[in-house]
């Protein structure tokens, strides 16, 4: 069967990968000239089942209308004459209840447990190699609400077979060193052993490397500017090539891995997805002393960034801002993150020489991810992974590959069916 994927972001690559595993003809289009150019190209590195809790929970609310309008806030919505925004917004709210957090945490955790065994299974049989660090990932607390917060959804996660594991804050810096500076504000920390990072967008690349072995078309710098439907499925897919030539690209089916951008694609064929863009930000710095640096990859839950060692460089990335479709970097958000880094780690990493980026995730309200088949039979979805594309990216390509060939998924979760 010829499947054309939209998008060669993280998604789109690892669809595009499982696809020819299935032995399809499979061509991959993205507007950007290289792969995981977007979303995908600075994000914070770490492959986190154990960031299961959603945004939306019991104590969101409260969080988000104490962080209304402070510029620096973790979670910041803009609020805008935007019926997109606000639709969300509801959704959002409807989402905080205790059990549809449960519900939503074990979608999570089941689709992130085994995306993290695919992840592992593709580095072995292909050979990749994306500065990865497999010590586990270590969410710590300055706040003992925060971390009091924190035993509830752990004990959940370890019920679905993720071992997250509360700690004491001497047990903490024991297993990452360079936490000493700020052992006397710790409260607490939780560890999964099995969880890793590394650098995503190296790892797509790498993977483009292996499909175009496979015989994977990468049709790059094309912009798509409509899916056309006719007789209840999509008849073709239009599009500019890099001279700005009109073109049509016909298949047999076609998968939806365009992040953010799917709701604009998705919505004059009658799909509405529940995605909205939530802007994140990211530091990249080098290595300035070793000795204060981490080495272990970290989770600031009460600040929402997460820290990542990428060889000899350090990737701090988080906060979220919702304002449409707005990416201009943020000063004040870049330089709050910065202070954050040298407030935990002192001297760590070269502030005078940090690279500051945005993307914008692909938020659904529940943070669970729309994967599976659309109302138009030979359209599929693989979209709205959120702050999660990285940690779920194998297994969502490798679920959308056996659903486009009629096989069932092999893990249990609500995939979309229409």
């Amino acid at each position: 069967m010829k499947v054309v994927v939209l998008g060669a972001g993280l998604l789109g690559v690892t669809s595009a990968y499982f696809l020819r595993q299935q032995g399809h003809e499979v061509t991959v289009v993205d507007r950007q000239a290289s792969p995981a150019a977007e979303t995908s190209f600075a994000n914070g590195g770490q492959i986190s089942v154990s960031h299961a809790e959603p945004w939306a929970n019991p104590s969101a609310p409260f969080k988000v209308l104490k962080w209304l309008g402070q510029e620096d806030a973790p979670l910041l919505f803009r609020l805008r004459a935007d019926r997109r925004q606000w639709l969300w917004g509801l959704q959002f709210l409807r989402e905080c209840t205790p059990a549809r957090t449960r519900h939503n945490i074990a979608q999570i955790v089941r689709l992130g447990t085994y995306s993290r065994d695919m992840l592992q299974q593709l580095r072995r049989d292909r050979n990749i190699a994306y500065d990865e660090c497999t010590q586990g990932i270590l969410h710590f607390y300055t706040s003992q609400k925060e971390f009091d917060g924190a035993e509830a959804p752990a004990a959940q996660m370890r019920e679905l077979g993720c071992d997250r594991r509360v700690i004491s804050a001497d047990e903490a810096v024991k297993l990452e060193p360079a936490l000493r500076h700020i052992r006397p504000q710790l409260a607490g920390a939780t560890y999964t052993a099995e969880d890793e990072s590394g650098d995503a967008n190296r790892f797509a690349r790498e993977l483009v490397k292996r499909c175009e072995e496979d015989g994977v078309l990468f049709c790059m710098s094309h912009t798509v500017t409509a899916l056309r439907e006719a007789g209840g499925e999509i008849d073709h897919v239009e599009a500019t090539d890099p001279s700005g030539r009109f073109q049509r690209i016909r298949a047999d089916a076609y998968v939806l891995a365009m992040g953010s951008l799917s709701p604009r694609y998705a919505e004059p064929l009658g799909i509405s997805l529940p995605i909205y863009p939530a802007k994140g930000y990211s530091v990249t710095m080098p290595v300035r002393d070793p000795s204060m640096a981490h080495q272990v990859s970290l989770t600031d839950d009460e600040y929402k960034l997460v820290f990542s060692r990428l060889g000899d460089r350090l990737r701090i990335a988080g906060t979220a801002e919702f304002n449409g479709y707005d990416r201009d970097l943020n000063r004040v958000r870049c330089e709050a993150i910065v202070k954050r880094v040298e407030q935990l780690f002192p001297g760590a990493g070269d502030a005078s020489q940090a690279q500051f980026w945005t993307g914008l995730r692909p938020a659904t309200p529940s943070n669970v991810p729309i994967i599976g088949r659309s109302k138009l039979k030979n359209l599929f979805l693989n979209t709205g992974h959120g702050t999660l594309g990285w940690t779920h990216s194998c297994g969502s390509g490798k679920s959308i590959a056996r659903i486009v060939s009629g096989l069932k998924p092999e893990v249990d979760f609500a995939f979309t069916v229409a």
